[in-house]
């Protein structure tokens, strides 16, 4: 058996219709897999304001939260958050009688405890949104934040494919992503499904140039650059077509903005993997702007398969 079949699926619910939408997304993840399935409800961080918790609350000086009447209304989201994970769990073992289920509320964020429980998880999955949000705000923060920082595959439940398209598509951006290709032939096995691997790129403007080389110069970069850019894709699906003989894989590239070029692939696709190139910002760790593009508008799931490069 594969290491990863004796690992849950993790899903993360709150009560809302896109975790519930990820919740039946997550109970067909894990009947693939033969895996158990938890169901996982966090508890959303929470202060009261001082003014609010009456004179008998009082403040803990050490951590600036207010004891008393916020500790009560912590209790009593701790209550909601275990009514949601079993009244999700009800549902998944509805939906697929024999699937092992076990919900699990959690005293601490959901972006914590998903990340948390995904070191231990063959797969996390996740809504495009839970309550609240901006209206031009097309991934919740939750998500976002969990897929940032996610040591384990992450799924992210989005898109308007309602008819099975029967392909996986793996975008590639070099040979660090190696593991998301890999990814995408057990994905595209398991689905029995086709697997497109793509990759595209474009060559590089340099601003601020004001003499540009001679034509025939251009040119010949231009025919090295495509040649070395259609080996790519390649050179990635040739070892692991070797260890997966039955899928049926083929190799593009185009000439086009990686993102743009991902999202519109993506309408022929059941499923998106792409390796989660993670960088360190000011305000902690953030995904690359391919990710952040297919992300939010990506038309299915997309899997974000870590990769240490």
């Amino acid at each position: 058996m594969n290491r990863s079949a004796r690992l849950p699926v993790v899903v993360g619910v709150d009560g809302s219709d896109h975790s519930l939408r990820a919740l039946d997304r997550a109970v067909e993840e894990a009947v693939l897999r033969g895996a158990p399935l938890e169901v996982l409800c966090g508890v959303p961080a929470h202060r009261l304001a001082p003014d609010t918790a009456g004179t008998t609350a009082g403040t803990d000086a050490a951590s600036g939260t207010v004891r008393g009447a916020d500790e009560e209304h912590r209790r009593a989201l701790s209550r909601q958050a275990r009514r949601i994970a079993e009244a999700a769990a009800g549902q998944a073992r509805e939906s697929a009688p024999g699937l092992e289920v076990r919900p699990s509320a959690v005293d601490e964020s959901a972006v914590a405890a998903l990340v948390r429980a995904g070191r231990r998880a063959a797969l996390t999955v996740v809504g495009t949104r839970g309550h609240g949000g901006f209206a031009g705000l097309l991934l919740g923060s939750v998500s976002l934040r969990v897929a940032a920082h996610a040591e384990s595959p992450v799924m992210v439940v989005r898109g308007d494919n309602e008819r099975p398209r029967h392909t996986v598509l793996v975008g590639v951006e070099y040979g660090t992503d190696a593991d998301a290709v890999r990814y995408g032939f057990e994905e595209a096995e398991r689905r029995a499904a086709a697997l497109l691997v793509l990759h595209a790129w474009e060559l590089p403007v340099y601003p601020g140039v004001m003499v540009p080389p001679p034509t025939r110069v251009l040119e010949e970069i231009a025919e090295e650059q495509a040649r070395y850019e259609e080996s790519v894709p390649v050179d990635a699906v040739a070892g692991p077509r070797e260890a997966h003989p039955n899928v049926d894989a083929r190799a593009e590239t185009v000439y086009a903005g990686p993102g743009h070029a991902l999202v519109q692939a993506s309408a022929s696709a059941d499923l998106v993997v792409l390796a989660a190139h993670r960088r360190h910002r000011l305000f902690g760790m953030r995904l690359g702007p391919v990710a952040h593009a297919v992300l939010h508008h990506a038309h299915c799931p997309v899997a974000l398969v870590p990769t240490a490069a």
